[in-house]
């Protein structure tokens, strides 16, 4: 397939990229919590992340060649903001509930369009604006209802944090994935986390014993390392590099109303009423981000 060709499907694929990826993460909620029940933090990430820069690399090795100075940049700074959001996210999914850590993750939905101001002199038009505000709306009603909606805490303070270097990262996509081979960015972008981890590891150096490493604990890990990262952080990044960062943002928040979809599924959780009128804010949202309800202003023309 010719550049110009490929370039072509990925911007066309690009949302529905970013929704794929979503699906996956919001089934791996119920996976990290079980997985970090068992693995200490920076272990969990280090041994997911190390297992996923060498599948990808070994996947698009004939596209080595692009390689030079800027991509390693581009690739360190992306791999360092995920590294501290997710780790942030991870600490903080210890001392909180699964419902309130996707909530406060999903914080970035409002910081991007600022962020992103900031860095790029862009400034975020309204329906951005009305887009984030709907969508973390709708996150807390889907995320903090009934046994979740509990005291705030240090876990969710440690949330909190990494839903800005989430939003940092999205915004470093959309800054160095310009003119540059997304997937060899990515692939960096998985092995500069992967250091970063096992730094983490030799500075913490948490007690780890191999008899974790049962059959239930592999799974988990081979789910994490092949769909939710090498399949949903690499959609995620394609879908980014066609998709303004603000509309990114919003697409990324149905990991929400997916994880608690799947832990109605798999977890035996029960919905309420008000995750109903969450799930429609989020909705809307993605309506506002996607289309700016430009059919509303159609109809009110043509009436005209």
């Amino acid at each position: 397939m010719s550049e110009h060709k490929e370039t072509s499907v990925l911007a066309r694929f690009a949302s529905p990229l970013i929704v794929l990826a979503t699906i996956i993460w919001g089934s791996s909620f119920v996976v990290m919590k079980s997985s970090v029940d068992v693995l200490p933090t920076f272990w969990l990430l280090a041994i997911r992340f190390t297992f996923s820069a060498l599948v990808l690399a070994v996947v698009f090795i004939k596209r080595w060649k692009v390689l030079d100075r800027q991509y390693l940049i581009g690739g360190t700074v992306m791999g360092f903001c995920l590294f501290v959001a997710y780790a942030f996210q991870t600490f903080g999914l210890e001392q909180t509930t699964s419902g309130k850590n996707a909530f406060f993750t999903a914080v970035y939905c409002v910081i991007v369009p600022f962020l992103y101001w900031v860095i790029a002199k862009r400034r975020p038009d309204k329906f951005n604006i009305l887009a984030a505000f709907l969508c973390i709306a709708g996150i807390a009603l889907v995320s903090v209802t009934g046994s979740n909606a509990t005291a705030f805490n240090m876990g969710d303070v440690l949330t909190l944090i990494g839903g800005f270097f989430f939003a940092a990262h999205i915004v470093a996509v959309a800054k160095y994935s310009e003119g540059r081979d997304i997937f060899i960015l990515t692939t960096l972008q998985f092995a500069s986390f992967a250091l970063f981890s096992w730094i983490g590891v030799l500075i913490t150096r948490p007690a780890l014993t191999p008899g974790v490493f049962d059959q239930s604990l592999i799974f988990s890990l081979a789910y994490l390392v092949i769909f939710a990262s090498c399949g949903a952080l690499l959609f995620q990044n394609i879908g980014q590099k066609y998709t303004a960062p603000s509309t990114a943002a919003v697409l990324l928040s149905l990991e929400a109303p997916f994880g608690v979809f799947f832990s109605i599924l798999f977890a035996n959780e029960r919905p309420t009423p008000l995750m109903f009128v969450g799930f429609t804010l989020i909705f809307l949202a993605v309506v506002c981000s996607e289309t700016k309800f430009s059919f509303l202003r159609k109809k009110k023309v043509d009436k005209v």
